[in-house]
This record gives C-alpha cells, sequence and structure tokens, in this order.
C-alpha cells in the first residue's frame, strides 16, 4: 500500500471547534498529514497561539470567526475560508457542548443550546462548505459523533441525541451528495478527556470504574484518533461514505455497563 494514500499535501481542510481540546487534535493531525489548515472558534483571538503552531509546522493557516448557532456567521466563515485558500478540500464538523443533567432536570434552554450547537449547527456549516465542494466534484465531511450516537447513557438525553442525530445526518448526506464525488461520515469518539468533562477525570474512583468497563483497559488518548482523522480526511477512504467510525476502546460492545445512572461523578450504575 502507497504511504500516498494518507498524504494530504495540497489539501485544505477547515476544523471547526479548533480553540482547545479534540478539535485541535484534529486540526494538528492533519496539518501534520500535509494539509493546510482553517481554523475557527467564536472568537478567532483565542487562535493566535494554535495558529501560530500550524505555521510552526511549515502550514498555512487561516483562522475566522464561527458561530455555528447563527446563521449568518456560518455562512460568513463559509464565504470567507473559501476565498482565503480557494477551496475547501476538509471538513471536520468539531464544535460541539454539552449540559450534563438527570433527564427530569434538564430544561429547554439545555436542549435548545446542546442541539442548536451539536445538530443543527453541524448540518448548516455542512451544508455551507459543501456547496463549493459539489461545484468542484470533490470533498471529504467528517462529522464527530460519539460512543452516544449508537448508545445511550442517563444523565446525557440532549447529547445523546444530538449524537444519534449526527450519525443519520452522516448517512443522509452521504446519499446526497456522493454523486458529486464527496464522502460525509462520523467519527465517534469514545471516552476521552476534555475540557467539558475535565471534572469527571478528577474522580479517580469513577475513572477506575470506567477503565474497568473498557475492552482496552484505559480511556482514549487525543492522538488515538489520529489515525482516523486522518484516514477519513484521505484517499485511503475514497470508497467509505455514510459510516460510523467508532473509536473507543472497545466500550460500545458492553455500552451499558459502563456509566453512572446520572453521568455526574461518584455515582455508580
Amino acid at each position: 500500500m502507497s504511504d500516498g494514500l494518507f498524504d494530504l499535501t495540497g489539501r485544505v481542510a477547515l476544523v471547526t471547534g479548533t480553540s482547545r481540546g479534540l478539535g485541535q487534535y484534529f486540526a494538528r493531525a492533519l496539518a501534520k498529514a500535509g494539509a493546510d489548515l482553517i481554523l475557527t472558534s467564536r472568537k478567532k483571538e483565542s487562535l493566535k497561539e494554535f495558529a501560530a503552531e500550524i505555521e510552526g509546522m511549515g502550514r498555512r493557516q487561516h483562522c475566522v470567526d464561527l458561530d455555528v448557532r447563527d446563521e449568518q456567521s456560518i455562512r460568513r466563515m463559509a464565504a470567507e475560508a473559501e476565498q482565503a485558500f480557494g477551496k475547501i478540500d476538509i471538513l471536520v464538523n468539531n464544535a460541539g457542548c454539552n449540559v450534563r443533567k438527570p433527564a427530569l432536570e434538564v430544561t429547554w434552554d439545555d436542549w435548545n443550546t446542546v442541539l442548536d450547537t451539536n445538530l443543527r449547527g453541524s448540518f448548516f456549516v455542512a451544508q455551507a462548505v459543501a456547496r463549493g465542494m459539489v461545484e468542484r466534484g470533490y470533498g471529504r465531511i467528517i462529522n464527530i459523533g460519539s460512543v452516544t450516537s449508537v448508545a445511550g447513557y442517563a444523565g446525557l438525553g440532549p447529547y445523546g441525541a444530538s449524537r444519534g442525530g449526527i450519525r443519520q445526518l452522516t448517512m443522509s448526506l452521504a446519499d446526497d451528495w456522493g454523486r458529486h464525488g464527496v464522502t460525509v461520515n462520523c467519527l465517534a469518539p469514545g471516552w476521552f478527556q476534555t475540557a467539558q468533562n475535565r471534572v469527571m477525570y478528577e474522580d479517580k474512583e469513577w475513572v477506575e470504574y470506567l477503565t474497568e468497563r473498557i475492552p482496552l483497559k484505559r480511556p482514549g488518548r487525543p492522538d488515538d484518533l489520529d489515525g482516523a482523522v486522518v484516514f477519513l480526511a484521505s484517499e485511503a477512504s475514497r470508497y467509505v461514505t455514510g459510516q460510523t467510525m467508532l473509536v473507543d476502546g472497545g466500550i460500545s460492545t458492553g455500552a451499558m455497563r459502563a456509566l453512572p445512572r446520572t453521568g455526574r461523578p461518584g455515582e455508580r450504575a
């Protein structure tokens, strides 16, 4: 197999939500594979340090403001990104949020915040970026899901609904845009420590409980996702579309055993 299958030299990748967390790891992995980067955040000033890192890797970068809950912001971002490099070859739809509560405590606003960000935002970002991809006859769209795309957990009702929706959306868009040379897949991480769930990983007992239920016997490390995101962005996956790739250490094989009932540290299933 040729190493060229995974070479992204000359490609332009847009990664949403790159001010912190897994978004930065996705962007860094694509840059290492040769891609130039369009980085987004609600306030692009927060991207300065990371943008400098990308340039230090010998890649071009361009930072854009983006609020995925704002239709006009999405349209402005797509237009500016296209203008910056003349094309977008790869989209990683990473921007997201979570509200972790027992179902009886979830408010109307909680639901709207999570679904508007994770599901509606992902659709309209993909739509805005795919217009150029369809015109050029090439594109790779990677929607970021979760193990909750395929399994339900207490305390994660809105989040699970949004991530399950991402899986279904991925299949629909794959069917819609495949004829135009655009693949659409879902990358679904398992349990990785991020800024959103950091407090949970401070509970050593909970981490031990979780680790016991992961077949590979450890939570994920961000670099465990590098190979998957590069694969889905590259020619190596040219005949893969509409799929959900779980990178979860195997927890989805017995997912219902894995979490406390409320999803809160210190409580057990």
